[in-house]
Order: C-alpha cells, then structure tokens, then sequence
C-alpha cells in the first residue's frame, strides 16, 4: 500500500481517487502483481493517465493495459533489450531510456542504452529503488 505521504501528495494534487475500478484490479491480476502492493495502490487510484515528475511521464499502467497496447509493448521491450520477464515498463522509453518495476520483488529499475544498459545485461547495474513508495517519492520529489 502507498504511504499517507505519498497518498497526501496526490490528494493534494487530485490525482487520488478512493473509488474502486474492477478494471484496473483485473489488470493488475493479468499482470501477476500483489493487490496489496504500493504499486497496484498507485495505479488503481489514481485518476491521471500519465504523472510528470523527474525524467519521463509515468503511466498509469493500467489505463495503458486498458486503453493501448501495452501488453504487446511489455513484451517488445522484453525481447528488444532482452528484460527478463518480470520487468514491466512504466514509461515509453523515449530518449533511449525509462523506468522499469519489478513485479516479483518490487524494485524499480532506470534502465538507459548505452554503459547503464550494457552494465545491467552483466549484471553489475542494479535496480536504484528497492520499492515502488521510496521510487516515487524520488520521482514526484515528496520529502
């Protein structure tokens, strides 16, 4: 679950929405990823399709999984920069670079072509956040 933090700050910004939408949960089913967690939090309450903050726009995965091809985009990127399965992106990847979350451990992934890229394939770069809430935070700026 989100932290009141993070939660007071898209309140404040009206983008948190306390109403439940059976369509996002499903997406968040369909993607294998704990109803309980800060992200399935995040992306089944909030009201914005994209969310602007430090780097590229995040999405709001499920409208994206509702309204795009998103599914089709989660596996492109996987075979394209050869992602293991469990990375789904959270943005479009645009200037060669973007967020990835970890569905089995949470972790939140900046992932950039180039020595980031070539780094993580080794197996040296590791993901920068060991969860969505300290991700977020980071990423809307929220002290």
């Amino acid at each position: 679950m989100l932290s009141e933090k993070i939660k007071e700050y898209l309140k404040e910004e009206s983008l948190y929405d306390e109403t439940e939408d059976e369509n996002y949960q499903r997406v968040i089913t369909k993607l294998n990823i704990d109803q309980n967690s800060a992200f399935a939090d995040f992306n089944t309450h909030t009201n914005a399709v994209t969310f602007s903050g430090k780097g590229n726009d995040l999405y709001n995965v499920c409208w994206f999984a509702i309204n795009s091809s998103y599914y089709a985009q989660v596996k492109n990127m996987s075979i394209a920069l050869k992602l293991p399965e469990e990375y789904i992106p959270l943005d479009s990847f645009e200037g060669e670079g973007g967020y990835f979350y970890n569905r089995n451990t949470g972790q939140v992934l900046e992932l950039e072509l180039g020595n980031n890229y070539v780094a993580f394939q080794n197996g040296t770069l590791q993901p920068q956040w060991d969860d969505f809430i300290s991700f977020l935070e980071w990423y809307f700026e929220i002290a």
